[in-house]
Formats: C-alpha cells, structure tokens, sequence
C-alpha cells in the first residue's frame, strides 16, 4: 500500500508561469530537462510530479540565469538564492535571519522586496511590487512568498503556520493551491501583498548549519515550495481522511467525514468553500495526484492503476483521468516517458 501514500503535484499554472520568457527553443528544452509533456500546458486542471516541477524550475533558471523566472528588472543570477542562505546561517535567531534574508532579496532583484514589522502579537511582511504586467505581478508575489517562507520553515527547522495571507490580486482560478502552499486563511484584492505569523516566532534560535544547508540546496527548489506545505487546512484534513481509505472498497460519505473531523456537514461544505475547494474536488485531485506519480515512477498497468485507486471499470478510469489532465493515462505516460528519462521522486 506504500505506491498509495500522498504524491505532491503542482497545478500546470506553474508551469506555464515559469516558462513565460522562456522562447520556444529553450520552452522546448525545459519541457524535456524536466520530462513534462508540451500537450499538458493547454489544459489548466493538468498536474505535474514535484519532482518535474522542481526540474523545470532548474532548467528554467539555468537558460534565463535567472532563479527569479525572468520576472524583475534585474536577473536573480544562479547561485544567488544560495548565496542568500549561507548569509543568514550566522544569525542568532529567525528575526535577525528574515531581516538579512529580506535585505539580500532586495540587492538582486529591482522590483519587489518585502518589509518585516510588527503588529501587535504578529509579525507581518509586506510585499512591495512594482511589475507591471499583471500575470508576472501574481506569479513574482507568489514565487516571493514561497521563497522567504519556505527559507524561514527551513531555518528554525519546522512549520511557520501563517495566520493570513492576503493577495493584491483578484482570486486566480489556480487560488485552491493556496491552501496548501500557504495558509487556509486567505484574502484576495488586498491593497498589498501580504502574510502574519506570531511574532514570538522570530525569537526562534536557528536549528541549520554548513551541512545541513547542503543538503537543502541540492533538493531546493523541491525543499523549498513543498517541504513545508500548510497540512492544517480542512482541505488537507479531508485529504488526508480520503488517502487511507485508498484501496478500500468503499469511500467514507461526506457525513461520516464531517463527523470524524468533529463538525456538521453544513459548517465542512462551507470551510472548504472558503478555501476554495468541494469534496468531490479534492477527491478527484488526490486520485489524479496518486495515478500521476504510479504512472511516472511505477511499471504498474494501467487498469491495475486505476483498480488501485477506486475505479472498478478501466474506462471509467481513462475517462477520468482524461477530463482531470487533458490526456488519456497511456499518452500522459507515454510522453513523460518520452520527454526525458524518468525522474527518482524524493
């Protein structure tokens, strides 16, 4: 039952974000550094592997020389975010390591820099950005944010729960990854980008050191945007409840859940509106999650993929699969197999 454990994924969002000034040449080349398949970036509820993704990231930074995805004025050169990590290590305490963090962020890039204050029992960084087109502007605060939380978590060596994310932006069609990026607790056409957090966190001593940061880099950008995901959400919650049901021969009911989970069905259905999500969402997210990672990275069939994860009629598993990614099972691992050879997930 191990090949059922939870699989990250990310949204194909992301991956056109990243690929956005790339030209079609080096497109092309990330695409197959990274084994994504080109047929997914038209269909927005498609998935890719962390692993893929984390690849893509690399691949993407090493043709722009660029961590920042090319999106600021100046170029975050490769090595800077490394750079950046060495620097704070000799700092005493989080508070000391975000402010050298905040302040290296702003020598290499122009556009966006982040600000550490205080407000009452939370500390709260606020997000200054000045990129014009608004898609850069969204993915240059998302990219920001997960940088320096996903730095901070590492640092003190666990979660930072955040208790509020607010976003300069309309709500994104992709905000239900928000949930497990970020917080559950969210705010949308904010006048700036921001995230709070208890203050008392700051005073943390820092846990890291030279050999520890090693090994952090060389799974960055994987350690870094998913080592730390928020699992507070109900979305995780009910996520999590539905994975050890895998391979069961019935799935809970949404009573039963809202009752495990100690609330009423009314007061679960509206908490994951609020995150943006449904049951039926986040149950179709999770199996597409888990076939992804057994098509990529397991010789199993196909039908046994689909028997693994529920389905008791194989077509009624291509058909699923097709609608959540835009390609049937046998084409989406017939071309990640094709794009590159197979990528060992960590």
């Amino acid at each position: 039952m191990d090949d059922l454990k939870d699989k990250d994924t990310v949204s194909v969002y992301f991956v056109n974000a990243a690929l956005s000034h790339l030209d079609e040449a080096a497109r092309a080349h990330a695409l197959k550094t990274s084994g994504i398949p080109s047929e997914l970036l038209g269909s927005p509820q498609a998935r890719v592997t962390a692993p893929a993704f984390s690849a893509l990231w690399r691949a993407t930074a090493l043709a722009l020389n660029d961590e920042f995805f090319g999106l600021d004025g100046r170029p975050m050169k490769v090595g800077s975010f490394a750079l950046l990590c060495h620097a704070v290590l000799a700092c005493d305490n989080l508070d000391q390591a975000l402010k050298r963090a905040l302040r290296g962020f702003a020598l290499f890039l122009d556009d966006i820099h982040g600000e550490l204050r205080l407000d009452g029992a939370h500390a709260v960084i606020d997000v200054h950005n000045r990129i014009q087109a608004p898609q850069d502007r969204l993915f240059a605060d998302e990219t920001f944010l997960i940088l320096v939380h996903g730095l901070m978590c590492w640092l003190i060596g666990h979660r930072v729960p955040l208790a509020q994310v607010s976003l300069a932006h309309a709500r994104p069609l992709h905000a239900r990854e928000y949930t497990r990026m970020y917080s559950q607790h969210l705010a949308f056409d904010q006048q700036l980008t921001r995230i709070s957090f208890d203050a008392q966190v700051l005073g943390r001593p820092l846990v890291q050191n030279a050999a520890t940061l090693q090994q952090f880099l060389k799974s960055a950008p994987q350690s870094v945007f998913l080592k730390y995901k928020n699992e507070d959400s109900w979305t995780v919650k009910l996520r999590r409840r539905l994975r050890s049901a895998l391979g069961s021969e019935t799935w809970p009911v949404f009573e039963e859940l809202a009752a495990e989970l100690g609330t009423t069905p009314t007061t679960l259905r509206r908490r994951l509106e609020a995150e943006g999500n449904s049951f039926q969402d986040i149950k179709d997210q999770l199996r597409s999650d888990l076939a992804i990672n057994l098509l990529c990275h397991s010789a199993q069939s196909i039908d046994d993929i689909g028997a693994q994860l529920g389905f008791q009629d194989a077509s009624a598993f291509h058909r699923a699969f097709k609608r959540w990614n835009g390609l049937q099972p046998g084409e989406y691992r017939q071309r990640r197999l094709s794009a590159a050879p197979p990528l060992k997930d960590r």
